[in-house]
């Protein structure tokens, strides 16, 4: 049995990384990545949606370490392009492909596509294993506009193209903690957290 202290995030991104321990910082849990096990196996997101991969990843880490795993897809869902780039988010560009390349395929992609039309979303799907008997899905989005260039020194990933109306700033102009608060990753954990207390995993 595990002591509801340490939680696997299967993830490498560290920017991912640090907005779910400063998430979970308050509980006093020790959250570790997938850096943190060298030897952990890697699972192919072949998924057709955002489930998909992450109740994948979720099973995959969970048979490994035995620890509660909390695993999450996510990506951009750009209506004029029929929601793509989606569960290709990162690796829209190619695989390996970096933030640059991947901003950059978009704005290729939106070229010449008014900004009444760039509606866009993030949307994030988290799945948490707990035990054989407890698995948890939580959903967030993010509602924006792709701006025609990049705006914005924080964040990661699309952030310094995603506008948000409402606030009047990309979210990589926005400080850490206000952009956890608006985020899709945000809310899918607001959402999660609520289900943690119900099964009395929270400690």
């Amino acid at each position: 049995m595990h002591d509801g202290k340490t939680i696997l995030i299967a993830t490498r991104n560290a920017g991912k990384l640090k907005e779910f321990q400063s998430f979970f910082a308050p509980w006093g849990w020790t959250v570790r990545g997938l850096g943190d096990y060298p030897d952990i196996p890697d699972v192919v997101e072949d998924g057709r949606t955002f489930l998909e991969n992450a109740r994948k990843k979720a099973r995959a880490l969970y048979e490994w370490t035995n620890l509660p795993v909390l695993a999450d897809d996510s990506g951009l869902e750009v209506d004029a392009l029929d929601g793509e780039p989606g569960v290709y988010s990162a690796r829209y560009a190619g695989e390996g492909a970096g933030d640059e390349a991947n901003n950059a395929k978009l704005l290729a992609a939106l070229q010449g596509v008014p900004a009444s039309r760039r509606q866009a979303r993030f949307r994030c799907v988290l799945v948490l294993i707990i035990d054989d008997q407890r698995q948890l899905v939580a959903e967030g989005t993010c509602e924006g506009v792709i701006l025609e260039q990049a705006r914005g020194e924080g964040g990661f990933g699309y952030d310094p193209l995603f506008y948000v109306p409402s606030l009047g700033k990309t979210l990589a102009e926005l400080p850490a903690e206000e952009k956890n608060r608006m985020s899709h990753r945000g809310a899918a954990l607001r959402q999660l957290a609520a289900q943690l207390a119900d099964c009395q995993f929270v400690p």
